[in-house]
């Protein structure tokens, strides 16, 4: 009898160990998905941003960020279907939906012609809240691949129907590129179209701070936009609503018990390095951590169903902590005397410019005025001879400035651009381009499952890993 028992026990602890093998139990791990990107934010960029904290605070090393302190780490790899250096729209699309595609597109086939579902459109057909946040344009290409399918990141009114056509729950921060154009010959206004579609719109501080948790999608932008529909640079100390406050009130309208997925960008980081402006990639990195702080705040609530991913789509500029001129010397404190984005900087410029006259020495005085003021060249940052005759050089419009002088700063001018080159210099930060780098980028993770995150994996990899453990297909 016992051993016809023994018998039946062993068949059934094999047949259970087969039937467990074969169907796998599908456990949903995480019920809010953070997603926070960080455009052309390299491993350098946060790294200056701490030692630059740690320099104004009189500290040793890096006075670390809040994503820094994650408990697992690593890097991702970034290239393109077809280049090496990526760019934000294939880089996007491997994100959100898991594939690898050719530059320019948005969630499509390196043809452009078949669209790819992204991860925020699974966890909005699973029942769960979507928000889409961004400093940059919201049609702009990280933004637009978790809405949009489209062959160019440069069809932004068609980028904008498709975000006023989607059912996702929340859009922040950036307003659209191109919010008018025609659809079967009628004028389309893509706000007003919103609206119709469901969408309650704001873009005062007051009306995003005012807004209730409902059923009624949201689409919110920053009150005053630049010309690229982007928010104000960080530097130059804008008064409307932070990435953070948008952050804040996302979290908000999304929470609900199905759980929900929020994809926050800080895009002027990219911006920043584009133009090797050290000092305003420092303090949009700091903003970009203290979006990062709200969601902290919601996972010290939720820790066992929370998952917080901070990561960059590439890098931008080949950034590097260390210059030729200063060797093995550091003065990152240097960048805390600079007052105005490059952008700001370049409208000051060219009112100055206005100013100019026949008399050297007083036009060579009021220069010194004026990046003294703003950049603190020649004033808390002293300057050789040799610099304020180069600084000269790349003001003086009468000068027939040489090809190799005129390359040297990429699509900028010298006039605007040498102040920035000249104090990542004197602060000891290497530029190498004013484009993207193929280089692998850092991933920083915290809740159930960060450690799947770490060593070395593809863009691609990520959006795999979320959908598994936010159990979606």
């Amino acid at each position: 009898m016992f051993k016809t028992i023994r018998f039946l026990v062993i068949i059934f602890s094999f047949s259970f160990l087969f039937y467990s093998c074969q169907q796998p139990e599908s456990k949903k791990q995480v019920k809010y998905c953070f997603l926070f990107i960080g455009d052309g934010m390299g491993v350098a960029q946060v790294n200056l941003t701490e030692a630059y904290l740690a320099a104004v605070n009189n500290e040793k090393g890096f006075h670390q960020l809040s994503f820094t302190q994650f408990p697992h780490a690593g890097l991702v790899s970034t290239y393109a279907n077809n280049r090496f250096i990526t760019c934000s729209a294939a880089a996007g699309t491997a994100f959100a939906t898991g594939y690898k595609t050719n530059i320019n597109r948005i969630s499509t086939d390196s043809t452009g012609q078949v669209p790819f579902k992204s991860i925020a459109t699974i966890c909005k057909e699973n029942g769960m809240k979507v928000g889409i946040l961004t400093s940059v344009s919201i049609d702009h290409a990280t933004p637009a691949v978790f809405y949009a399918h489209q062959y160019s990141r440069n069809n932004y009114f068609e980028i904008g129907i498709d975000l006023v056509n989607s059912d996702f729950d929340f859009f922040g921060g950036g307003g659209l590129k191109s919010p008018s154009g025609e659809i079967n010959g009628e004028e389309v206004d893509v706000y007003q179209l919103a609206q119709k579609n469901g969408f309650k719109y704001v873009n005062t501080r007051d009306d995003l701070m005012n807004l209730q948790s409902g059923n009624e999608k949201v689409f919110a932008v920053y009150p005053e936009l630049l010309e690229s529909a982007a928010m104000p640079y960080v530097i130059d100390e804008p008064s409307g609503p932070t990435l953070a406050d948008f952050t804040s009130k996302a979290i908000e309208l999304l929470d609900n018990e199905n759980g929900f997925f929020m994809m926050v960008e800080g895009g002027k980081i990219d911006w920043a390095c584009h133009s090797n402006d050290a000092a305003t990639s420092i303090h949009e990195t700091i903003a970009f951590d203290e979006a990062v702080q709200e969601a902290l705040k919601f996972y010290e609530k939720h820790p066992e169903e929370t998952l917080i991913i901070v990561t960059a789509d590439h890098e931008t500029g080949g950034m590097t902590l260390g210059a030729n001129k200063t060797k093995y010397e550091s003065y990152f404190q240097y960048l805390q005397y600079q007052k105005v984005s490059h952008d700001k900087f370049n409208s000051i410029v060219a009112d100055f410019q206005k100013t100019l006259t026949d008399d050297f020495e007083k036009d060579l005085n009021n220069l010194l005025d004026l990046v003294g003021e703003y950049y603190g060249l020649g004033k808390e940052i002293p300057l050789t001879e040799e610099e304020k005759s180069k600084l000269w050089f790349a003001f003086d419009k009468s000068v027939q400035k040489s090809k190799i002088e005129q390359k040297l700063y990429g699509d900028y001018q010298a006039d605007y651009t040498f102040p920035i080159n000249l104090i990542s210099e004197k602060a000891g930060v290497g530029w190498t381009t004013y484009s993207h780098t193929g280089i692998n980028v850092p991933i920083y993770v915290i809740g159930p499952g960060a450690e799947l995150y770490s060593g070395v994996i593809d863009n691609t990899d990520i959006p795999e890993i979320m959908m598994k453990q936010l159990g979606v297909e």
